[in-house]
């Protein structure tokens, strides 16, 4: 049995599916191609990939329709890929349980990137999410769950309960776009005309405790007019 990531390809043209298969067989991944929406979820279903590249505008239906089908039972990490450019469009996908969206033309080196990520992120929710001791570690941060701190090299960062809470919440979708709403629904279970400010004037805080500085990897990216990326 092949130890490869499967990986199911779901676009309608045909160049660009070839490329994209291409790429992934490049980089030692076993591509599923599929061509339209029915043949798509026929493949879903039948191969139960490692993770799913999504076109939205397929000639039989709507891919979010299929991201829907595959939300019912799975958290199989999806990227969608697709010409829709609208806010409006990436907000519903990476609500409906999307990883990441990426628009055309795209990038092949930020494509593969983020299936790179992509799949970290379900290898990190398959079992290890949380280590033995309660921690979230990534680099020189460290937040311990269970005390409700946050640490960096080793030195305690102060944060606001709310503050803690947005972070909590963030290392626990690390490497997925998480939308605003989705992160005002969790942390304020409510949203009004000022929940996008709270929210922004919250994590601006948070980045400048945590030492984020313009052009440089930082541990939280802003998604602007979308969300946030651990």
């Amino acid at each position: 049995m092949s130890s490869k990531y499967k990986i199911l390809v779901v676009e309608d043209e045909k160049n660009i599916r070839h490329l994209i298969g291409a790429l992934l067989e490049a980089d030692g991944y076993q591509a599923v191609p599929a061509r339209d929406y029915a043949n798509g979820k026929m493949l879903y279903f039948s191969h139960r990939p490692d993770l799913v590249i999504l076109d939205l505008g397929l000639p039989d239906g709507d891919g979010v329709d299929l991201l829907r089908e595959i939300r019912r039972d799975s958290l199989t990490p999806v990227i969608v890929l697709s010409a829709r450019i609208d806010e409006s469009d990436k907000v519903e996908a990476l609500d409906l349980g999307a990883n990441d969206y990426v628009t055309k033309p795209f990038s092949s080196a930020e494509l593969m990137a983020r299936v790179r990520s992509a799949l970290r992120t379900a290898a990190f929710h398959s079992g290890t999410e949380i280590s033995l001791d309660g921690t979230f570690t990534l680099d020189d941060l460290v937040i311990n769950y269970g005390a409700r701190k946050v640490f960096i090299a080793q030195s305690e960062i102060k944060l606001t309960h709310t503050e803690y809470d947005i972070l909590s919440y963030l290392s626990r979708c690390p490497g997925k776009v998480v939308t605003y709403n989705a992160i005002i629904k969790e942390i304020w279970g409510y949203s009004d005309s000022g929940s996008i400010k709270k929210l922004q004037v919250n994590m601006a805080n948070i980045r400048k405790k945590l030492g984020a500085k313009p052009g440089k990897k930082n541990y939280i990216e802003n998604e602007l007019g979308i969300g946030y990326r651990m």
